[in-house]
């Protein structure tokens, strides 16, 4: 009887240990989760890998978006544009980050609620989502302003809740 204890908590284990990883991604983002049309490779693209990645991302943003009337971004500049970073910023921008208030909202409450520090790639969609957010409140006029600046606030406050989460479990 105890042996098959045993080979039951560590079939659970095993599992709980795939199932929340694949499922903490899939929570925030997932549309990160879908398969590519073209190969049976997730959706997965991270932008930052090194410090060039980084200060690659700071020049795109930098380089003037352009968001169509079909919440489209792109990166104006065409050199820029034809590098292979801004493929994948073009995947993340256009496929992954959330673009309408429902989905902002709900990525805001799920962030709220996240029990530890982001994984990279989450944490580089949700400043994105933060970048978008902001451009829309921008554009937009009156109550419509008013949302999307409040939905900026609610992600500027996730991340700041992101990065002092290892400072604040610091024993004082």
């Amino acid at each position: 009887m105890l042996w098959k204890t045993l080979v039951l908590l560590l079939f659970y284990y095993s599992a709980y240990a795939t199932v929340t990883h694949r499922w903490s991604r899939a929570v925030l983002f997932p549309a990160a989760q879908r398969f590519k049309r073209s190969s049976a490779a997730f959706l997965n693209p991270v932008l930052q890998h090194s410090l060039e990645d980084v200060v690659l991302l700071y020049e795109f943003l930098l380089a003037e978006l352009d968001i169509d009337k079909g919440q489209r971004i792109s990166i104006k500049d065409e050199e820029l544009a034809s590098l292979r970073k801004a493929a994948e910023f073009d995947t993340i921008c256009n496929e992954i980050i959330p673009k309408s208030i429902p989905e902002i909202r709900r990525l805001s409450s799920r962030l709220s609620s996240y029990p530890r520090v982001l994984k990279k790639e989450d944490f580089e969609r949700t400043v994105l989502t933060m970048v978008y957010t902001a451009y829309r409140a921008a554009q937009s006029q009156g109550h419509q302003k008013d949302t999307w600046a409040e939905s900026f606030v609610n992600l500027y406050k996730a991340l700041k809740n992101d990065l002092m989460l290892p400072y604040s479990k610091q024993p004082s």
